[in-house]
Order: structure tokens, then sequence, then C-alpha cells
């Protein structure tokens, strides 16, 4: 059995939760390691008892380097009894820091793969101190074995282009994780009764002021017919006054956080569309990444709403489904729905429908091909693969699976 150990940012990460549960799912066995940004019992794992490195506060980059640091200084006490991995993952650049140098206490010689699903805007910063991240990252990086990203907007945009790490790259989408029971059955309409309003569900990590003041907006400026559900977990950092903001605002509520995957169809299956759309970053990561809403959404029946010029907006505008608002404010998103009725809804939801339901979902076969790929990258993978000649194992360096 493959043995992978897993460096992350934030123990408390529902998309931690589900990554562990994908590698199991694939027949590895996952040690666990990392920080911890807040509490949420709805991302512990069943059988995981991870390793704590310490704490550390969402948005406070000079908080986090600090205790990475000081991780490093522990980390052989910390690891002491842990098994020698066959792979080490670090996600997100700190992580990946974190990654080598656990591979140098345990022996040196097991593969690193660096997962990295956000750009961080301060990666992107044209300054001395964008240029000193990106040097990091590329002195971390250069020896990886591999890079696990979830969007290719990232690769064109960013790794290939600005990066400066020559790794093959997997393409890992933020899809739906559908295994042991989790359900994940055709969605059917939901038309609202006579006298109930559209419902519009932001759900997941709620960051974007933007998005949250366009929304409360526009459903003032609808009067009612259209209500906002909002549920995960708000970044506090990012709000003046998330609770007091929703408190007023009279036609939102939050209905607190969700177990994911598990609760996805329940909380899906009361609203018809999905707020698919982030301007946390604006016009970089934000702009290039495919969220997990969006698969989330596609797989329940939740018409998803994009904005034009996002790489979200071109994954929908290929697949002619979902709806595109042309600019992010208010009066455009009441030109967009204002006239919603049951026909445009229901040749919106059919849309949605017709598409094929795997590419919104991550089953059991995905999830040993994962695991596959990572055990490629052991010394016994390498010698399994030029003894059987698989040519998916024989990619060249950069390139894009």
């Amino acid at each position: 059995m493959l043995h992978i150990l897993y460096f992350v940012h934030d123990l408390a990460d529902p998309a931690i939760r589900r990554r562990v549960l994908m590698l199991q799912a694939g027949g590895a066995k996952v040690t666990l390691a990392g920080f911890r940004r807040d509490d949420n019992t709805l991302a512990a794992i069943d059988g995981v008892e991870p390793i704590e490195l310490g704490r550390t506060r969402d948005s406070h980059f000079a908080q986090r380097i600090a205790a990475v640091a000081k991780s490093a200084l522990q980390l052989r006490s910390l690891l002491r009894s842990v098994e020698k991995p066959d792979v080490v993952i670090g996600r997100n650049l700190e992580m990946l820091a974190v990654a080598n140098r656990a591979k140098s206490i345990l022996g040196g010689d097991m593969p690193v793969v660096y997962e990295c699903l956000d750009i961080h805007r301060l990666l992107l910063r044209k300054d001395v101190f964008g240029g000193a991240l990106r040097s990091a990252e590329r002195h971390f990086g250069t020896d990886a074995a591999l890079l696990l990203t979830s969007s290719p907007a990232f690769v064109e945009h960013y790794f290939r282009s600005r990066s400066g790490l020559d790794l093959p790259i997997v393409l890992l989408e933020n899809k739906v994780l559908a295994i042991d029971g989790i359900r994940a059955e055709i969605a059917v309409p939901r038309l609202p009764s006579s006298g109930e309003p559209w419902k519009i569900g932001w759900f997941g990590a709620l960051r974007c002021r933007k998005s949250l003041e366009l929304l409360a907006n526009f459903s003032r400026r609808m009067e009612g017919r259209f209500e906002i559900i909002l549920r995960g977990r708000p970044a506090h950092s990012e709000f003046n006054d998330f609770d007091g903001f929703v408190r007023d605002a009279p036609f939102m509520r939050f209905d607190g956080p969700y177990k994911n995957p598990e609760d996805l169809a329940a909380i899906y299956g009361e609203v018809q569309f999905s707020w698919a759309i982030d301007f946390f970053e604006e016009g970089l990561n934000s702009s290039w990444l495919l969220p997990n809403r969006l698969y989330e959404g596609g797989l329940h029946g939740a018409v998803p709403i994009a904005v034009d010029g996002t790489e979200t907006a071109r994954f929908l505008a290929n697949r002619k489904t979902g709806l595109t608002l042309e600019k992010a404010n208010a009066a455009n998103l009441v030109a967009l729905l204002g006239d919603m009725n049951s026909e445009r809804y229901l040749a919106a939801f059919n849309a949605l429908a017709a598409q094929d339901r795997r590419q919104w979902m991550t089953d059991r076969a995905e999830c040993r091909g994962l695991v596959e790929r990572l055990a490629s990258l052991t010394d016994a993978g390498q010698q399994t693969a030029e003894l059987q000649t698989l040519p998916q194992l024989h990619r060249n360096r950069g390139g894009l699976q």
C-alpha cells in the first residue's frame, strides 16, 4: 500500500478532508500533518489523527512564515513516530518547504509532489517581494517530481509563463467526491411554489466581500423575488462584520457550515442557482480558477452563474450551459435574472442536466488513477512502468496530463 505523507496549510479546511478521502479511496495510506487556522469538526476524518504543526491565522502572511520556520525546527521530533513514506505532498508553497524538510529528515529519497490549487496574489506581484517569493517557489519546487493543480488557466497564466518551474503537471479538477454511498442522484428541477422566491446559493469558502455586497444589493432591488442563501466558512478577516452585514440584509441568510460531500445534495437541492463567482483576487487567481461550487452545482442541478472573461465562464460556454453575467454589478445581475420565469429556468436547468455527469464528479476509478500516478513516481513504480512500458507514465517534463 502506497504511504503518503501529506502536509497541509489548514487542517480545518473541508477541501483537505476531501483530498485525504480521495487518496484513501484510491488505495493509499495517508499520514496527515499541518497547521490549523480554526476548529472545524466537520473537517475531521474518521481514522486519521493529524500531526498538528501549530496555529496560523488567515491573511497573516508574516505569522504563517514564522510558524513554518518554527515547525521546521521541531519537525524531526514531530515526525519521530512516522513510518517512512513513499511519497510526500506539500499543499501550497509554505507546505512545499515543509515537505522538503521532511524528506531530508526521513531519508531523502522519496519523491515530493507540489499541490497548488490557488495562485496567491503575492506570487503575482511585480516588485522585489513578488520576485523573492517566486524564487522561493523555484528553490523548493525545482526538484519536485510532480505538480498537481486544478485549472488549465493556472498552467497557462502562471506555471508555464511566470513560475519558472518545469515539472510534469496533473490537472486535478475540484470535482465532487462520489464514493462509498455518497449520493449523487440525478437532480430534478425545483420550481418555487407560488409566492416563494427564486434562490441563489453561495456555498463554500466565503471570502469575497464584493460578492457579498453585490448579492445583497441585487436581492434588495428584486424586493424579495430572489433570496440569497450562504453556507460554508466565512473568512472573517475579509469582512468588516460578516454576521452583522448578513443580519441586516433582508433577503439574505447564512445557514452555517456543512459537510462535504455528504451534505451537498441537500444544500444544493434547496436552490435553483449557484453563485460560481469570486472577486477575491479579481483579474488574477479569481479569473483563472474553476471553483468547487461549479462542480457541486453542476452535479446537483443548481444552474451556475459565472462572470464574463473568467475560466469558469469559458468552461460553461464550451458546454453551452449556465448563465453568464456581463459585468460585475447589481444592475447587470438584475438584467440577467430579473425576468426569470419557469420557462427560462427550465431551459437553463435542462441544458445543465444534459451534461455528462462524470465531468462533475470523481469516482473510485479516478481515485485509483491518482494514487497509481503517485506510485509511479517511486523507484518501484518506475521499475514497473519500464517493464510494462505504459505510455502515460513517460510524459515529458512540463507536460499537462
